[in-house]
């Protein structure tokens, strides 16, 4: 059986949050505009411009100072998050269930005050996730630095063109006492989430291929890369076009209960077992959940859900990307489901 270990991320498989997004909505003048504006930004810069040095997920990084700026505080983002989150149905159960299984961890780009929040709420241990920390109230904001940010959120809204932003994110802020927020913190996305597993399999002596890796934007392209590559099984939970096609299998659902079934299947056999399983699960759901004696209390709880299990072949890629784009619009809203 080998020591199999568990990873998710946690907005998407876990959560139907985004709660970066959320926050710029709630404290910044039209932050859900601007919020999406440097999203994109940030899928040039790690999808098309592969800038050296810049993460998937660093977002949670450049919007720092416009959240200091409308009156963020470590205080009032860690009330915000413990009122607003939102699981996906079958998560709290999941997440039990994993945990009793195997050992399992959480690797996510979202700020700690809200996995803080997350883990108080599904009783899962906060010494087993990796996420952004940060210390807004440590950093001075001078008045007039504070109306110079809200200036240059103004602009980024009105001309959200890729040269105004380089100018604002990399010439004037850091230019200003608040920009050392852009070194001090490091957001777990992309590169530093696969450093995360590397981290995991180093302290807890695992191997590669025992890995069970469930994610579905771009800021996990690299751990579900690692999984894949390395035979463990990457999982894409109503994921993106960048999280699909790193994944082996796509799960396309209103649920989590399949997660649970996956993660029960690789723990008693392995990967190969499982994409084997998902296979079968397309053909005829009903023969599969049978002819690998899925759990009897699962299947009861499956046959409730709207849930698809599909390989990711190169023949369905596409296919497969769009009705999972759709779907993942549906579960968590078109805003937060149309960021990369």
């Amino acid at each position: 059986m080998g020591n199999k270990f568990f990873v998710s991320d946690c907005e998407g498989p876990i959560s139907a949050n985004d709660n970066a997004f959320e926050l710029a909505s709630h404290f910044i003048e039209d932050g859900e505009k601007f919020f999406q504006i440097v999203s994109r930004y940030d899928d040039i810069l790690v999808d098309e411009v592969k800038r050296p040095g810049y993460n998937a997920g660093d977002t949670l990084k450049l919007i720092l100072p416009f959240l200091k700026a409308y009156g963020a505080t470590n205080q009032n983002m860690e009330e915000f998050s413990s009122r607003n989150v939102l699981l996906i149905p079958g998560a709290r159960e999941t997440l039990g269930k994993v945990k009793e299984t195997m050992p399992s961890f959480i690797v996510s780009t979202s700020y700690e005050p809200y996995i803080r929040a997350l883990c108080d709420l599904t009783h899962f241990p906060f010494s087993h996730c990796y996420c952004t920390r940060l210390d807004l109230d440590n950093h001075i904001l001078s008045k007039e630095d504070k109306n110079k940010l809200k200036e240059f959120c103004l602009s980024i809204t009105r001309n959200p063109e890729f040269d105004n932003l380089e100018r604002i994110f990399w010439g004037k802020i850091p230019e200003m006492e608040i920009g050392s927020l852009f070194q001090e913190v490091k957001p777990v996305g992309g590169e530093a989430k696969k450093e995360a597993v590397l981290d995991i399999i180093s302290k807890h002596n695992f191997k590669p291929h025992d890995l069970m890796y469930v994610g579905d934007s771009i800021t996990d392209v690299e751990p579900l890369r690692y999984a894949r590559e390395h035979y463990g099984l990457a999982v894409s939970f109503n994921g993106n076009e960048y999280a699909v096609k790193e994944a082996s299998i796509a799960v396309i659902s209103d649920n989590t209960v399949i997660t649970s079934i996956l993660t029960d299947l690789f723990y008693q056999y392995n990967s190969k077992l499982v994409l084997e399983f998902a296979s079968s699960f397309t053909d005829n759901p009903e023969k599969a959940l049978q002819k690998y004696e899925v759990n009897p209390e699962l299947i009861s709880k499956l046959v409730k859900t709207n849930t698809r299990l599909e390989l990711v072949t190169p023949e369905n890629l596409e296919g497969l990307t769009e009705d999972s784009k759709k779907f993942r619009k549906e579960v968590r809203g078109e805003a937060i489901g149309g960021l990369g």
